[in-house]
């Protein structure tokens, strides 16, 4: 099959559809032939050798596709570890959702993985709930997009930051009701100790005004590190504020895990996409073989919403 693969370890870019060999299911693995794959910077970050699949994942790149099971004809969303960037994929069968009702393959390969994330943390684990204040940091990419949404439709107050007027009018324009642009603001004084749930991309840069950003007994999630692995914590205005911090990552989790989160998340979520609560948001498709393209435009900030890559 037809692959994409990084052809330089030193250079980033170097994404280069190749022959590859075709993967083999294992057990309780179903094979698919991929329509669409979504791009995430999780894909950026493998490109740059700093996020390797886990013990024997794929070693392609691609966290989410959508496309036809060989078995039985039927179309289909995938969870993934890896392997995305191809022609064919492994998939667990724990892993597959149905495509969403008036949704197509493309903007099912672009929802899967974000979902899944938004949802196991939002949902699952802060059980963000009517009436809380949920702050997303990157309000105007592709996880950021899917959260307003999904806290919207649970009810929620929502904040969010991003870094130009155009991206918090098009977080406005998905509900958002209180936007802040981090050049020239500084959200932990406009919201200090008044958020219920924050999401939060950035890591260690952000944790202390995070922190202090918090409600009493706020939850703060971490899911990627862009500001940084290390900050610090005032543990002592936590205690007594009753607050927690988690650190949490979707790919590394075992298979029971990530089934339970995609039976939960085609539950909970799939019928907000279904009634039009929440829209896909693909902002721009490109070739399977015009990855570096994909991942030059997804690392230059510009893009809104979810990048995806098409098979013909």
């Amino acid at each position: 099959m037809k692959a994409i693969q990084l052809t330089d370890p030193d250079n980033p870019r170097s994404l280069e559809l190749v022959d590859v060999a075709d993967p083999t299911p294992g057990d309780g693995e179903v094979m698919v032939k991929v329509a669409a794959a979504g791009v995430n910077r999780g894909d950026l970050m493998q490109a740059k050798g700093m996020y390797p699949p886990p013990k024997g994942e794929s070693e392609i790149i691609g966290l989410e596709c959508a496309g036809v099971r060989t078995d039985t004809g039927e179309e289909v969303g995938c969870l993934l570890a890896g392997g995305g960037y191809a022609e064919y994929v492994a998939v667990p069968e724990g892993q597959l959702t149905p495509i969403p009702k008036g949704f197509g393959l493309v903007d099912t390969a672009g929802v899967v993985e974000v979902a899944a994330t938004v949802w196991s943390n939002l949902g699952m684990l802060a059980d963000a709930s009517r009436g809380d204040r949920v702050l997303i940091h990157g309000g105007a990419g592709g996880i950021g997009s899917f959260a307003i949404q999904l806290c919207k439709a649970l009810g929620c107050e929502v904040a969010v930051t991003a870094g130009s007027a155009e991206k918090l009018e098009y977080c406005r324009d998905l509900g958002a009701d209180i936007t802040i642009n981090y050049h020239d603001q500084d959200f932990s004084e406009d919201l200090k100790g008044s958020c219920d749930v924050i999401l939060d991309i950035m890591g260690g840069s952000y944790l202390e005004p995070n922190v202090a950003s918090l409600a009493i007994d706020g939850r703060l999630i971490v899911i990627a590190l862009q500001g940084g692995p290390k900050g610090t914590l005032n543990l002592g205005r936590m205690l007594t504020r009753r607050q927690s911090v988690h650190a949490t990552t979707l790919r590394a989790r075992p298979r029971p895990m990530k089934a339970e989160i995609v039976g939960s998340m085609v539950e909970n979520v799939w019928p907000l996409l279904e009634s039009g609560a929440i829209k896909a948001n693909v902002s721009k498709t490109f070739p399977l073989a015009d990855a570096a393209s994909a991942h030059d435009y997804l690392d230059s900030g510009d893009h809104t919403g979810k990048v995806v890559l098409t098979l013909d």
